[in-house]
């Protein structure tokens, strides 16, 4: 009978990981930067397109340290990439809604 429970523990812990693993990897895991982290990649970016507003901040997207969102002063939407030492590495428009996951 104990054996039986402790069996039934396991599956239920395994069940219950696995569930967490996998709400994990489908939502939305852009990590938004913050501190002085945050405060440079704006700086870079807004440096780079000549002003804005900031939409929204991520770190480690699509292959670069840090993305910055940004809504140009003509409405276009575009994201500046930028490498660990906060150098621009490429900029792409960007027509998603900011915290929208993308297809």
């Amino acid at each position: 009978m104990r054996r039986r429970l402790a069996l039934i523990g396991v599956l239920v812990v395994a069940v219950l990981t696995g569930g967490i693993a996998i709400a994990a990897t489908t939502g939305d895991d852009d990590e938004p930067l913050t501190g002085q982290t945050r405060t440079d990649a704006v700086d870079a970016a807004l440096e780079h397109t000549g002003g804005g507003q900031v939409l929204e901040t991520e770190a480690g997207d699509d292959g670069a340290a840090y993305g910055v969102e940004i809504r140009l002063d003509d409405g276009r939407t575009v994201e500046v990439n930028l490498d660990e030492d906060f150098n621009v590495i490429g900029q792409e428009t960007d027509d998603d809604t900011p915290g929208e996951e993308e297809d």
